[in-house]
């Protein structure tokens, strides 16, 4: 194999991959106690006015709005009490000119009324008076029917991700099933003659397997499973039957370690036996990252990883989660970003993209990033920061003082 590859942006690789390939997107129907995280592929219409009925938001008394102008504590405005709207009962008074009911908060307002005056800016005279001691404006202490939302109206669009709020939004409306897309099978396969599970104690040479683990936990984060397919050894035998074993089981495969343009490298020999059209891109113009393998064989694709846990995660977020979102038919998941002060000179390249890990501090009032300088096979280079910085492919670095984005780690 030769030693020089021709790298690729992200986004041609993007775009190469997605010129050959468009996932259709498998639904299914789940209880939405249970969606949140899910994302919806069709988007549900309320069935009904949300309330559908006048409700009060205080404890207090409902009343004719026109009834309470102009009282104050020193000259209280008097009405007769009719009765009371038990919570969770239909009203069954109706109020009429110079007349109050006691409502309760969340319970409906009576026929007739128009506002609620609270409780503590009444007085009561007797079992069956009241004073109003200020005045309330038409509406005042009232949601109205349609008010949160009205029938017919589309709740949340196809692709959104269910949050908790969503769950209760749609709950409320009597919406107890939702239509979502099936999550996308990752199958993760992590090679290295020198790899360990993480339960064993290591010898000299040996690591713990750090990317099976970190990448299970951003596939499903992502929305997708993940298929850990085990630590396989550099082998070229052994890779090929764990890769096409993956290929039967998953709806994308990510291979970790092996894509170094090496002697060792069997990633894409193994790549190239599993069918067409087979290696897209072989290199990225990013760093960490840039031995990225992006490949389709036989409708499948496959993703070979660096084996630094760094770039690894780096390069999950530019081409394996935009696959899995693909897969969702999701709108892509918004990030945050703050903005802030670099604290030291960055150093990069013309036509490479870099992303640099930070801390975030503050000083003197004003958010600062400090680059967390590391070679990107150490995970604690990861662990202790709080976001990444992108220099983008026309820069040629970026200078101590100048603000810039932080995308921050969630």
């Amino acid at each position: 194999m030769s030693e020089f590859f021709t790298v690729q942006t992200p986004a041609a690789a993007r775009e190469k991959l997605g010129s050959l390939f468009a996932p259709a997107v498998k639904r299914e129907q789940i209880p939405t106690s249970e969606a949140v995280g899910r994302v919806l592929t069709e988007s549900p219409v309320s069935p009904q006015d949300l309330p559908d009925f006048v409700r009060s938001t205080v404890d207090g008394f409902a009343v004719q709005a026109a009834d309470t102008y102009g009282a104050t504590p020193g000259l209280p405005a008097f009405l007769p009490l009719i009765g009371e709207v038990p919570m969770g009962t239909e009203a069954s008074l109706s109020l009429g000119m110079g007349e109050a009911a006691l409502v309760h908060t969340g319970g409906m307002i009576p026929d007739g009324a128009d506002a609620v005056v609270m409780v503590e800016n009444t007085q009561q005279v007797d079992q069956s008076s009241i004073e109003i001691l200020k005045p309330v404006a038409e509406g005042e202490n009232a949601i109205q029917v349609g008010e949160d939302i009205r029938s017919g109206t589309a709740i949340l669009p196809a692709g959104h991700r269910l949050r908790p709020q969503d769950i209760g939004g749609l709950l409320a409306l009597g919406i107890v099933t939702v239509e979502v897309a099936v999550p996308p099978t990752v199958a993760i396969i992590s090679t290295g003659d020198e790899v360990v599970p993480p339960d064993q104690p290591t010898k000299p040479g040996q690591v713990r397997d750090i990317n099976s683990y970190t990448l299970a936990a951003l596939v499903e984060r992502a929305g997708g499973r993940p298929l850990l397919m085990g630590i396989i050894a550099d082998q070229l035998e052994a890779l090929l039957t764990a890769a096409r074993h993956a290929q039967q089981n998953a709806d994308i495969v990510v291979i970790s370690a092996g894509s170094s343009v090496s002697y060792r490298d069997m990633t894409s020999e193994v790549i190239v036996q599993l069918g067409a059209p087979g290696v897209l891109v072989h290199g990225l113009s990013v760093r960490p990252g840039k031995p990225t393998i992006v490949a389709l064989c036989d409708g499948v694709p496959v993703i070979g990883l660096p084996g630094n846990p760094v770039s690894a995660m780096v390069i999950f977020d530019l081409v394996v989660m935009p696959l899995i979102e693909q897969f969702l038919g999701a709108s892509t998941a918004a990030k945050t970003r703050v903005q802030a002060r670099l604290a030291r000179n960055i150093a990069s390249v013309t036509g490479r993209e870099d992303f640099v890990q930070v801390q975030l501090e503050e000083r003197d009032g004003q958010t600062w990033a400090v680059p967390v300088f590391g070679k990107s096979n150490l995970i604690y280079t990861l662990v202790n920061a709080d976001g990444v910085i992108h220099v983008p492919l026309d820069k040629g670095g970026l200078y101590e003082g100048e603000w810039v984005t932080v995308t921050l780690h969630e």
